[in-house]
């Protein structure tokens, strides 16, 4: 991949070459020749870097393409540290997850400016919009589905006690209740009133199902967390919000219609109907979807997503970062309001009318 600094900038200079001293040393390579050094499109919390390089000798001696990922100037209060979020992407790894394979992490800022991870680089797209509306990947979309169910049973497979996450709240501190609290904390302190979030709040606290034993949750598995090389599943990526959580919740997320973009006739993501998603899932979890506890988990993703649509523009209007995305983020609150009325108060539509 080009470069995208042409001619190098002072700093990109420092990078490269601090960046090519830790590969080195973290390898075991005798020398590591930094070729490529780019800033990759995408990713709404975090910076991702496309980093070409060159290893002589170590453990990955030869070209190899790897993706650097940093934080980006400002960020949201749920989202996990670098660091943390590399142990939870190698727990991912270690259950047979399709994901990114990580390689090595630092938290010394001299070396790229603020902590970070390596992980190898998927090949393929992650772009919802194009995946959702691509006619040449209709026949394979149920099929991707099904696959996509069966990954994430494998994320769940990982439990507490894990002392490589202790890190991870328990669950009684992050559960529906603790969520639902924040939610309500967060519009207190907003400037701008917003009603149906507010009576989606109190549906959620008089709903919230009994308690259960938690898995590990993605917290953030959708269609544009995804890579797809063709038809073929290349990498789940964004392990940022992870935590222990109810399994529904997941389902939930990934089935709630603000994630299936050109495409919310499918409700599993925009990519297919429920039943492949939950057939695969099923058949590897060994256990069965309760569509009461995923139906809950859909009003509270219509909530939360809101909530973080609003984070994200405050990223604009409060914090400063210049970055026109954030700002219109904030405008698919309202679409996640029409569905939290949609959802709780459904009309019938007589036939013929």
């Amino acid at each position: 991949m080009a470069d995208t600094a042409s001619p190098q900038s002072e700093p990109q200079v420092e990078r490269r070459a601090g960046l090519a001293r830790f590969l080195a040393a973290a390898s075991g390579a005798r020398t590591v020749e930094i070729t490529g050094l780019a800033s990759l499109r995408g990713g709404a919390i975090q910076e991702n870097w496309a980093v070409d390089a060159h290893f002589t000798g170590g453990v990955l001696a030869g070209d190899q393409r790897l993706v650097l990922r940093t934080a980006a100037p400002t960020g949201v209060p749920a989202s996990l540290d670098r660091l943390r979020e590399f142990a939870v992407l190698k727990a991912a790894f270690g259950a047979g997850a399709t994901v990114p394979e990580p390689l090595f992490a630092s938290d010394d800022p001299a070396i790229f400016g603020k902590p970070f991870f390596i992980m190898r680089r998927v090949e393929g797209t992650a772009a919802a919009h194009r995946i959702t509306r691509d006619a040449i990947l209709d026949p394979a979309l149920p099929a991707i589905a099904e696959r996509l169910g069966c990954e994430l049973a494998r994320i769940h497979s990982i439990r507490p006690p894990r002392a490589d996450l202790a890190f991870l709240a328990p669950y009684e501190k992050v559960g529906p209740a603790f969520q639902i609290r924040a939610f309500r904390a967060y519009l207190d302190n907003h400037a701008a009133p917003r009603p149906v979030l507010e009576w989606g709040i109190h549906w959620l606290e008089t709903h919230v199902p009994p308690p259960i034993d938690p898995v590990l949750c993605h917290h953030d598995f959708r269609t544009g967390n995804y890579m797809l090389d063709g038809t073929e599943l290349s990498g789940i990526l964004d392990w940022e919000f992870s935590g222990w959580g109810d399994p529904h919740e997941d389902i939930g997320w990934f089935c709630s219609k603000g994630w299936r973009f050109a495409r919310i006739d499918r409700e599993a993501g925009g990519i297919a109907d429920r039943a492949p998603l939950y057939r695969g899932y099923e058949r590897e979890a060994g256990r069965a979807i309760d569509p009461g506890k995923v139906f809950f988990w859909e009003v509270l993703a219509s909530v939360r997503w809101a909530i973080i649509a609003l984070q994200q523009s405050d990223r604009y209007i409060i914090g400063g970062e210049r970055n026109l995305d954030l700002a219109l983020t904030g405008r698919r609150a309202t679409e996640c309001e029409l569905e939290i009325l949609m959802l709780l108060d459904p009309v019938e539509v007589a036939p013929g009318a």
